[in-house]
């Protein structure tokens, strides 16, 4: 599975980690249970996927906040490419 496949995806995949199935839902536009998703997750993909939701919800103070506890820069590239880089790095870790 890539990016695009799920994106398109008509269900979250099977066994797809919490950040990963954030993705999904935001994918649909329902940010209140993407957020719910990684919330409250620990480790630095889910402070990655709540950054990305944070950023994409307007509030970049509170991005940058999860940015820094994912380890990660603060997003550059529009939302859209962005999603597709988290994707694309959580498929490849095995996010399902």
């Amino acid at each position: 599975m890539d990016a695009e496949a799920l994106r398109t995806s008509p269900k979250p995949p099977a066994g797809a980690s919490p950040p990963l199935a954030a993705l999904w839902h935001l994918a649909r536009g329902d940010w209140q249970k993407a957020h719910a998703l990684v919330d409250h997750e620990e480790g630095a993909a889910a402070a990655w996927v709540h950054a990305h939701l944070h950023r994409v919800e307007g509030d970049e103070g509170n991005a940058a906040y999860w940015y820094r506890r994912a380890g990660k820069p603060v997003a550059k590239t529009p939302p859209g490419a962005e999603w597709d880089d988290i994707a694309e790095a959580l498929l490849a870790e095995g996010g399902l």
